[in-house]
């Protein structure tokens, strides 16, 4: 993960993620891209067509990445009425060479109730802004905890 590229490289994966909230799936798909950042696990961008109907609702805000443009956050809707405010985010229109992101959503998964990589439980990169996910294919450390600002 150190020797990931800043810029961040946008690499497609066939690896098979699941993710859960409110006790149902609300996305599948082996159709992710996965965002590679020097110092931080990969974040998992989903194609829309991955979620349920429903599972995701125009949420409230906005925040600026300097290499994929003005991104737009989404609230999470799982089973029993429960949801998650600002829990993942999209780029509807991204910088030019984060053109393949357009659509496709990004989501904290610590805020889920499960999220899988071909079976593995994720675990959630430190902090409250990062959307890494990290598995045993990557190591750290991992920019996000404390101490980590500066990197």
């Amino acid at each position: 993960m150190w020797d990931y590229p800043r810029p961040p490289a946008a690499v497609p994966s066939d690896e098979h993620v699941v993710v859960r909230l409110g006790g149902l799936v609300i996305a599948d798909t082996r159709s992710a891209i996965r965002v590679l950042e020097t110092s931080h696990p990969p974040t998992y961008y989903l194609p829309p067509d991955a979620f349920s109907h429903g599972a995701l609702v125009r949420g409230a805000g906005s925040s600026w990445c300097e290499f994929k443009g003005q991104a737009a956050y989404l609230t999470v809707v799982g089973g029993d009425g429960r949801r998650e405010e600002q829990a993942a985010w999209t780029y509807p229109v991204p910088s030019p060479r984060y053109t393949a992101l357009r659509g496709y959503v990004a989501l904290y998964p610590g805020r889920m109730d499960r999220v899988t990589v071909d079976g593995e439980q994720v675990v959630a990169q430190e902090g409250g802004f990062y959307g890494g996910w990290i598995t045993s294919r990557v190591v750290g450390p991992f920019k996000g905890g404390p101490g980590t600002s500066g990197w």
